[in-house]
């Protein structure tokens, strides 16, 4: 009777489809690789601190070689592996790129990494001593092509916005509740029946509708740049806007904020330009590409407003 040698089978090398065969259809393809990739993320913060997050990943490469089966994706599986497991920088992206093309020689000549997480940040109340966190959808994109290396983040900002012409007709209706509380039988009233009455529901008869609304931006870093600058782009971003939505919130916090949204009212345009003129005060942005979405609390759709920087060869003002 005769036995399989099942040492001699197991010495024989696993065959390597994507290496050995040929596709039946040949062609080149603009990218392969993987999505939805879990990832941890440790992200270096200013004054030299580090948040972590759960990221997922993509990681790609271009085909270029029309006659190759595929790609080697376990090959870009353990490089990000291997990337993720430090503290991310811009020269460690630049570094797991050029790997990405080093492992795939003859078959590519771009590489893509994507990470989207939530970035969580500590943010102080507008007038309590208090503090909360807040988290803050992010991507950071890494390119690796012919023309060099490049690097961008994005990250989705939450504010409130309060429509200025609601705003001019409550404005109206409570003048016209003025009227007819006080302007019937002409007699003088005092600043103290006024103060009183304009504290009341009866005074007050209108508010104007506010929203959560939420302002998405795309920068495009400069060469030098080795940091992840997301506080920051956060800190341009709240303070062009005025009315960034609140953690921590006691009731001198709340007031303030009502007075915020009174002195800051906006349409979706008002506010896209108060973001580019803010974002075209920096200097550490070579591009910029800004979305704002007024959830509206009126309407059944959103109101949107969109503008980039409008360089040359920069983002396409696309929605």
């Amino acid at each position: 009777m005769k036995f399989l040698d099942l040492s001699v089978m197991g010495s024989k090398s696993m065959p390597d489809i994507a290496t050995a065969t040929q596709p039946k259809a040949p062609g080149l393809l603009d990218w392969v690789g993987m999505s939805e990739i879990d990832v941890p993320l440790s992200i270096p913060t200013r004054n030299g601190g580090v948040a972590h997050a759960v990221a997922k990943a993509q990681a790609y490469v271009n085909l270029i070689n029309p006659e190759a089966k595929g790609i080697h994706m376990s090959r870009l599986y353990l490089l990000l592996d291997e990337v993720c497991s430090q503290t991310l920088t811009a020269a460690g992206l630049r570094d797991v790129l050029a790997r990405f093309l080093e492992s795939h020689e003859g078959l590519s000549d771009q590489a893509f990494v994507d990470f989207r997480f939530d970035f969580l940040a500590r943010r102080p109340a507008l007038k309590s001593e208090f503090s909360g966190w807040k988290a803050y959808p992010a991507r950071v994109i890494a390119t690796e092509d012919p023309d060099g290396f490049h690097f961008e983040l994005k990250v989705e900002i939450p504010y409130s916005s309060t429509c200025p012409c609601s705003a001019a007709l409550a404005r109206q209706l409570i003048q016209k509740q003025f009227r007819d509380d006080f302007g019937q039988d002409n007699k003088q009233i005092s600043a103290d029946e006024v103060y009183g009455w304009l504290g009341t529901e009866q005074g007050i008869v209108a508010t104007p509708h506010s929203q959560r609304s939420i302002a998405e931006i795309k920068v495009r870093l400069s060469d030098d740049t080795d940091s992840f600058p997301l506080e920051e782009l956060i800190d341009v971003v709240e303070g062009g806007l005025k009315t960034p939505v609140q953690t921590a919130v006691k009731r001198e916090d709340e007031q303030e904020f009502a007075l915020l949204n009174g002195q800051n009212l906006m349409f979706c345009e008002d506010a896209a330009r108060r973001i580019q003129t803010a974002m075209n005060e920096q200097s550490s942005y070579q591009d910029f590409w800004v979305r704002v979405n007024h959830l509206e609390s009126l309407h059944a759709h959103n109101a949107v407003a969109i503008v980039t920087k409008g360089i040359e060869g920069g983002y396409l003002p696309q929605p």
